[in-house]
């Protein structure tokens, strides 16, 4: 009963039919938890917004919860929220999978957002094996029954994740690649047309599908199933940012090295290398096509830009191509830099380029707060910043947090100021009795 009430309680704050944007709904909690704030200094106590916005995740408005995920997010990405996860993680994790199962798109997408950061937040062990396992068949399913919808994106990215931090074996990476793979690259069987995926979608899919491999071996691949013939055909493609992560995921595969576990869909792969002439086949076929793939490459990465291209995206395809070229000719991986306070996290391979890339989009406001605190990230790249951001109580409040505390009109202010108007009128009824006393003894 107790429970019930505390959840509606909480979701109340989120529960608003106005269009309002999320931060003003929010500023909308009770005044009870404002009073004690002090007018110099704004103490943030994430544990106590997180918990309203999970009991919101109860309510059966999908408006609320929406709002409450978003909440959610913001806060995971804010601040490592350890303290919540070590108290509320089976909660959170359940109730975000019932949005995945039950919800709407934009809530499947808020809710796979916030699985991913739970991941991210627990790092690899029990728990991160623990979201992996149960995650699995509903992400899925959801990526089967609708895979051409706004929220595959944020699946896609979700399941490459927690897969990425969960998976211990390289069969459990494997599966998901080829959950990955079946929506870059459909097929039904060979009477059946499968849907073509959109470009945008056929990218991130690839996208997903170079960051899980980042995580195995080549020589762990058991799969058949990975074919650079077929990246080798988006290269042809119009789409640009298609381009870009068929070439970066060819990069990755030469960087490996074993040429031979990536073709897949050539019969020659196939056929068991038990003699002479089949291994010759078989390198017969790898040389051609690194040399195809080697054309394609030197091409784009000179490539000239007709009426309409837009120059940035023609020069980032470029530099890409001519860092891609360099590795195959000469076996160089590119080498970046990327500034972080006051500190740059440096990669000299394409496998922690991939991995730097594809982190940065899933955290997008958030990596920068993670990648100075979180230790597996840290651990990742081996990147040790000289000074951490703020932590604890002490800590740099976000543009959300300013806005919902220190704003005029924010519920803080507005209880701020009721409770200096209470102290000031019973210090006025107080000294108003001491002047009656003080007036009747004269």
């Amino acid at each position: 009963m107790g429970r019930k009430s505390s959840q509606k309680k909480n979701a109340a704050m989120l529960d608003s039919d106005d269009t309002a944007s999320l931060s003003s709904s929010t500023s909308s909690m009770p005044l009870d938890h404002m009073a004690d704030f002090g007018t110099d200094e704004v103490v943030v106590n994430d544990d106590t917004l997180l918990d309203q916005s999970l009991d919101a995740l109860f309510e059966k408005r999908g408006a609320t919860r929406e709002k409450a995920l978003a909440l959610i997010i913001e806060a995971f990405n804010g601040h490592l929220q350890h303290s919540f996860v070590e108290k509320k993680f089976a909660t959170l994790l359940h109730q975000c999978l019932n949005s995945v199962k039950k919800g709407s798109a934009k809530e499947v997408t808020l809710a796979a957002h916030a699985i991913g950061l739970l991941s991210l937040t627990v790092g690899p062990g029990d728990k991160a094996l623990e979201i992996l396992e149960e995650s699995f068949v509903p992400i899925s399913e959801a990526l089967r029954i609708h895979p051409e919808t706004s929220k595959t994106s944020s699946l896609l990215q979700c399941l490459a994740v927690i897969t990425f931090v969960g998976g211990e074996e390289p069969e459990e990476t494997e599966k998901s690649m080829q959950i990955v793979w079946q929506v870059a690259h459909p097929k039904l069987g060979p009477n059946v047309a499968a849907a073509k995926p959109s470009p945008a979608l056929t990218a991130m899919g690839v996208t997903a599908w170079s960051f899980l491999l980042t995580s195995i071996e080549g020589r762990a691949l058991n799969s058949k199933s990975w074919s650079m013939s077929y990246f080798s055909t988006l290269l042809e493609k119009d789409d640009r940012s298609l381009r870009i992560a068929a070439g970066e995921a060819l990069a990755l595969i030469f960087e490996m090295g074993s040429l031979e576990k990536f073709c897949g869909d050539s019969k020659v792969s196939n056929v068991p290398s038990v003699d002479e002439g089949n291994d010759s086949r078989k390198s017969m076929h790898i040389h051609g096509l690194k040399n195809k793939i080697l054309n394609q490459v030197r091409s784009l990465s000179t490539e000239a830009g007709g009426k309409g291209t837009v120059k940035k995206d023609l020069n980032n395809q470029r530099n890409t191509f001519q860092d891609i070229l360099q590795l195959v000719e000469d076996g160089y991986p590119p080498q970046t830099s990327t500034k972080i306070g006051g500190d740059y996290l440096n990669t000299d391979t394409w496998q922690d380029l991939i991995r730097l890339n594809f982190l940065k989009h899933f955290l997008g406001g958030g990596f920068d707060k993670h990648i100075q605190e979180n230790q597996f990230l840290l651990d990742l790249f081996g990147f040790a910043p000289k000074k951490k951001l703020l932590s604890g109580a002490e800590r740099r409040m976000t543009s959300h947090e300013k806005r919902m505390y220190k704003s005029p009109n924010s519920a803080a202010n507005k209880a701020r100021t009721q409770s200096l108007n209470k102290q000031r009128m019973l210090s006025q009824d107080k000294n108003v009795g001491q002047f009656a006393v003080d007036f009747g003894d004269i």
